[in-house]
């Protein structure tokens, strides 16, 4: 079991076990894949949203014919936007008063390879993706049962997954020279410190 899934299991067997033995109102909320504004942008530790978008952005604004991702494009997930899992969350704390987990989520799933496309699209990267199946290439999506969970935590609205990935876009496009100009400036503090 992987070291996530182990941990999830041990939030939830706490919750569980606070609600039996004092009546504690305690519940174990399971997103997907999340993203917004102000991500993790980092090429090295980001997720697949934010790497693909700044990826796509720099190959852009050098002029690139050609961009390189990971896999072969088959894995697919299904992601959500942060401020509908805030939402989510916030509807489920009001709620929800059950042991068993709910996982909140979209309920759409997508492609790796049909996410890239999209995201070079709204980017505005016309050039070429290059898939590289030598490097890792995310597992295969595991298909969550968001349906049940979403009707009963009803959000006024639906989450568009465009929708998110444009603001998503407009939040990095705005903030990525003081997120690199922070970057570099911590990179050479450890150099002149010598850690």
């Amino acid at each position: 079991m992987p070291r996530t899934d182990s941990r999830r299991k041990c939030w939830l067997v706490q919750a569980q076990a606070y609600r039996q033995q004092y009546g504690f109102n305690a519940i174990t909320l399971l997103p997907v894949n999340l993203y917004g504004p102000g991500d993790n942008f980092d090429l090295e530790t980001s997720h697949v949203i934010p790497a693909l978008i700044r990826k796509a952005i720099e190959a852009r604004d050098a002029g690139d014919s050609q961009m390189q991702v990971w896999g072969t494009g088959s894995a697919s997930r299904e992601f959500l936007f942060a401020a509908d899992a805030a939402e989510g969350i916030a509807l489920a704390a009001a709620h929800y008063d059950k042991p068993e987990p709910v996982n909140i989520g979209s309920g759409m799933e997508i492609s790796i390879r049909e996410l890239a496309e999209l995201i070079c699209n709204l980017c505005g990267f016309q050039g070429k993706l290059v898939w590289d199946a030598s490097n890792p290439m995310a597992n295969r999506g595991v298909a969550w049962t968001s349906a049940a969970p979403n009707r009963n935590l009803a959000s006024p609205r639906k989450p568009v997954f465009r929708d998110g990935l444009i603001e998503t876009i407009a939040w990095y496009e705005k903030h990525r020279t003081e997120s690199d100009a922070t970057k570099t400036k911590a990179v050479e503090t450890q150099t002149s410190t010598g850690n």
